[in-house]
């Protein structure tokens, strides 16, 4: 699963014209710490609760301030793993997405992450991530693990989503228990599935331990 798919469409950026008091409004309405603010497209930094609640002049601009984590953000395509450690570090609770032109996408929220560190139930397991896209009419899961199994190796897990790209596509990320899924992609291509993304867990059940126990520190803060 990656950064687009997980944008919150419900959570809308600030402007530079906006003011303290909408900021912190918003942010009580929408139930975070911090609100990503933009100008013509272009990510300009994280207005924060923690900082704006001091100020005694709610009616100042957001230009006039100085703006947080003006360099955190993920880019369209990176695994969710990598919005989680963002925002883990920086010790914020959204995370803005960029995309290839350095534009503002949206943002992932902390729920958000949880919701899809959930899906991916099998993450204790050694092994990698595929990502393939085919078009609807051709998803059979059966005829997809008979080939991979013909190979020596099980699915941990299956997810379908919605190729954003193409509506007449879907999108499977597939959990499989080997570190080295090169077999595995030249079967899957040799029958024209398409791979778009590929992750390794090169460590084995300790990588996702370690993410595990990156985000149940994260909900202590």
């Amino acid at each position: 699963m990656i950064a687009e798919e997980l944008i919150n469409q419900m959570i809308p950026p600030l402007k530079l014209y906006d003011t303290v008091e909408k900021a912190l409004r918003w942010m009580d309405e929408f139930r975070v710490n911090e609100l990503p603010v933009v100008s013509n497209r272009r990510y300009m930094g994280l207005a924060t609760e923690q900082h704006l609640i001091e100020l005694t002049d709610r009616s100042q601009a957001l230009r006039d301030l100085e703006l947080e984590h003006q360099d955190v953000h993920v880019m369209q395509r990176q695994h969710f793993y990598e919005v989680m450690e963002a925002a883990i570090k920086n010790k914020i609770q959204v995370v803005p997405v960029l995309d290839e032109e350095q534009e503002y996408m949206g943002i992932i929220t902390i729920n958000d992450t949880i919701a899809a560190f959930g899906q991916m139930s099998a993450l204790q397991g050694q092994g990698s991530i595929l990502v393939l896209s085919m078009p609807e009419r051709d998803y059979s899961l059966s005829q997809i693990s008979r080939l991979i199994e013909e190979e020596n190796v099980k699915i941990l897990s299956a997810y379908v989503s919605p190729d954003e790209m193409d509506p007449y596509k879907i999108k499977l990320t597939l959990k499989l228990n080997t570190t080295d899924p090169s077999r595995i992609i030249s079967t899957l291509e040799r029958f024209e599935y398409r791979i778009t993304a590929q992750f390794n867990d090169g460590n084995g059940s300790e990588v996702g331990r370690d993410r595990l126990d990156m985000l149940l520190k994260y909900l202590d803060i």
